[in-house]
């Protein structure tokens, strides 16, 4: 399985990790559950995840790969940024001091599989990446609520959520 790493084009850095084991990545079948749908959702794209997290900074508990996890704290501030074309850059930052951050191979993401967490007021979302005979998750974000397609393809991106 490729777990955030060892494709063409993938580069990951992680610096210190706050917190424990709990929460490792899962990559199990999921469907994206959208609040208030009776039922499971069709997956969505990297695009169409992005745009919506981008939106949600504050919504962050946790995110990783196989290899690292780090846990939102309310001293961080959860940055979005493209590095380059079809890499986009997730960064924790404490002040001014860099705690994480995770390059994201957009170009490898076939979709995003979303499902409940373990814990209550948990969502997981999962970066699928497929091969010829598998499937792999790459990266993961745990958010405190489910996908709800707030409108996150509006033009105006500057303004973040709080839930």
């Amino acid at each position: 399985a490729r777990w955030g790493g060892g494709g063409p084009g993938w580069r990951r850095r992680w610096a210190a990790v706050a917190g424990g084991g709990a929460g490792r990545p899962r990559a199990l079948a999921m469907r994206v559950a959208v609040a208030g749908a009776p039922g499971p959702t069709p997956t969505l794209t990297f695009d169409e995840f992005w745009d919506w997290l981008i939106r949600h900074p504050n919504c962050i508990l946790r995110a990783g790969s196989r290899d690292c996890v780090i846990y939102d704290d309310e001293d961080y501030h959860w940055h979005f940024a493209v590095e380059a074309p079809d890499m986009p850059l997730v960064q924790v930052i404490r002040g001014k001091r860099l705690v994480g951050e995770l390059f994201i191979p957009s170009d490898e993401v076939a979709y995003v599989q979303g499902t409940p967490g373990e814990g209550e007021g948990e969502h997981v979302f999962d970066l699928i990446v497929e091969g010829e005979s598998e499937r792999a998750v790459v990266c993961f974000f745990v958010l405190s609520h489910s996908y709800d397609g707030d409108g996150a393809l509006e033009s105006d991106l500057s303004r973040h959520l709080i839930h």
